[in-house]
């Protein structure tokens, strides 16, 4: 798409600020909406970051980032070679024992996560998965609340990146050092009510948890940003997410990082 114009449009008629507004009037009524792409069939993936960053700079702190579309059997399927990520806002914390208001979201899901924090600054458009792993200063498991402003979770990639690739919540365990971990090979575990539901393992993300990390620090770059000390970015779900409601009661479990339970209400 061609430049920004002074009246804050861009060609094609797409008014980046209206879109923004759209998304976060969905979440304050929490009330689904048609997904932006069946009005506007020329967004795109640059113009859907546009949308993202002024959601971004309403969301006061930030804690980090997240990642999507990690998996290569993902990207196959729906015709993308690369992850897609999200801001994580502070305010959207979950902290351990403390239940998930599932009246505050449209249609939550959950899914398991291993999470990265940063021991120190990370950015270039050089980074690999050995410095991310070298930056980190620990690993956990985590939970993410999904929750798509879109009905029926009906979305082409360009509308989930400008919805924050349907960020809500997120719940981090207590970190551990990564040194002596292969995170590819670690064993994972979804259940729901008891039930497991879903195994995986890390390798689930972008062949390496960590270099789907390189890979946002390496995307930041290029936009000029970076990823900064003491910032936890969760590195892409690493089985399906699952659907919950009032009572409902999430389990991550991940080999060597511990286990984390979400109770909903």
């Amino acid at each position: 798409m061609s430049d920004t114009r002074t009246d804050g449009r861009i060609d094609g008629g797409i008014d980046i600020e209206e879109l923004a507004t759209r998304l976060d009037k969905a979440v304050a009524e929490r009330t689904a909406i048609a997904q932006l792409s069946d009005e506007f069939p020329d967004l795109d993936l640059p113009t859907a970051y546009r949308v993202q960053r002024v959601l971004r700079s309403g969301a006061g702190p930030l804690a980090g980032w997240k990642l999507g579309v990690t998996s290569r059997a993902k990207q196959a399927q729906v015709g993308v070679t690369d992850p897609v990520y999200g801001f994580l806002a502070a305010a959207n914390a979950l902290d351990l024992g403390a239940p998930l208001d599932t009246s505050r979201h449209i249609q939550p899901r959950c899914e398991p996560e291993i999470v990265f924090t940063l021991g120190r600054d990370l950015d270039g458009p050089h980074v690999t998965a050995a410095d991310v792993l070298a930056a980190t200063s620990g690993v956990a498991v985590g939970i993410e609340v999904l929750d798509s402003r879109y009905t029926d979770y009906r979305f082409t990639m360009a509308d989930v990146v400008a919805d924050n690739t349907s960020a809500a919540r997120y719940l981090v365990g207590a970190p551990v050092s990564p040194a002596g971990i292969d995170l590819r090979l670690v064993g994972v575990v979804l259940e729901k009510n008891g039930r497991v539901v879903a195994t995986a393992s890390g390798a689930a993300a972008l062949g390496h948890p960590a270099a789907a990390v390189a890979w946002l620090a390496r995307q930041l770059s290029a936009d000029g940003e970076g990823l900064r000390a003491g910032e936890i970015v969760l590195s892409g779900g690493l089985t399906a997410a699952v659907p919950v409601a009032p009572a409902d009661v999430v389990v991550a479990s991940i080999d060597r990082l511990g286990s984390v339970e979400l109770g909903c209400a």
